[in-house]
């Protein structure tokens, strides 16, 4: 008799999988997503793979070379921009070459991916300096960039995702790393 139930159970998890994979986004290729943090890492492989699967994807990058990388491994789709999450004249900058580039459909996606985890270390052997350093960019920079384009998000009814850790949780090492990922958890739910 349980074997019929997990056979069951079993058919109802792949028919379920099977319908959730056929779902499509429509017009997908008209659809805009900002990535921040795009010179390595997720940002980068995130950038990828939303271009390989057609959508229009507008890669922050901090550095040039980095830039350069990307536009080199993707399509003529994706376009890069130099962000500084740190620097309030660099985020009202990419706001308004988003806003050129997305028009009247609004971002459809915003994903705040830039990030340092470094300097780490146990509380004592940190200084005030060490903490802002981290915090500025986990925490500040990204709230900056979503205030400043938040307007176009809604308009597009779109999405933001705020890439967090598991160390906002467990913060038994310490350091602005934890703070600031906690930081952007509260941050995430106050924005829902």
């Amino acid at each position: 008799m349980w074997l019929y139930a997990a056979a069951a159970l079993l058919g109802l998890f792949l028919l379920r999988r099977w319908h959730r994979e056929r779902q499509t986004v429509p017009r997908l290729s008209e659809k805009h997503v900002l990535i921040t943090g795009c010179d390595s890492g997720f940002g980068k492989l995130l950038a990828r793979q939303l271009d390989a699967r057609g959508l229009r994807v507008l890669a922050a990058c901090l550095t040039e070379a980095g830039a350069a990388q990307l536009r080199a491994a993707t399509s003529s789709r994706l376009q890069t921009v130099l962000l500084d999450v740190t620097s309030s004249k660099s985020i009202a900058d990419v706001t308004a070459w988003v806003r050129q580039r997305v028009g009247d459909g609004g971002l459809w996606g915003l994903v705040n991916n830039a990030g340092i985890g470094i300097p780490t270390a146990p509380n004592e052997w940190l200084t005030k300096e060490d903490f802002v350093k981290v915090l500025d960019v986990n925490l500040v920079g990204l709230v900056e960039v979503t205030l400043s384009l938040l307007p176009l998000v809604r308009r597009a009814r779109g999405r933001v995702v705020n890439v967090a850790s598991v160390m906002g949780r467990v913060s038994f090492f310490g350091g602005g790393y934890c703070m600031s990922k906690y930081g952007v958890e509260a941050f995430s739910d106050s924005l829902r």
